[in-house]
């Protein structure tokens, strides 16, 4: 009985051992088959991408272009704005000039200084009196 027992190991061990090589010879084969796979349809996988990539960029330019678009026209109506109350600015700037030089110019004819107006009127009158006096002259 002891011999019945060796031979049902070493068959059983035989067996086990057949069963690795031929696992591991599918594996063997699997991968060389996986390499062959990917040499044949690789280029086309690859062309894949490509086009997969050109799709994206184009949705990204547009998406870019959509974006520059819409930030160009909050600029311009920024400007617009700005523009337009520069205007307003500007005019109340002149009311505030206008009224500060009345004020001033008011202020100066109370304490007897003369205004620009007076001192032009007056400097006309001696140009007249000094051609007056230059005639007479050339008369005597």
């Amino acid at each position: 009985m002891a011999k019945v027992i060796v031979k049902k190991k070493t068959d059983a061990t035989t067996s086990t051992l057949s069963d690795v090589k031929s696992y591991a010879r599918k594996i063997w084969l699997a991968g060389l088959g996986a390499y062959t796979k990917v040499g044949q349809e690789g280029g086309e996988y690859f062309q894949e991408l490509i086009k997969a990539g050109q799709v994206v960029e184009k949705k990204g330019k547009k998406v870019v272009a959509e974006k520059l678009e819409a930030a160009n026209a909050e600029i311009d109506e920024a400007k617009s704005e700005v523009s337009t109350f520069k205007g307003k600015v500007e005019v109340q700037l002149d009311r505030v000039e206008k009224a500060f030089d009345t004020r001033v110019a008011s202020a100066l004819n109370r304490i007897g200084i003369p205004s620009k107006h007076d001192v032009e009127t007056l400097s006309a009158k001696l140009d007249e009196l000094t051609a007056l006096l230059e005639r007479v002259a050339r008369k005597s």
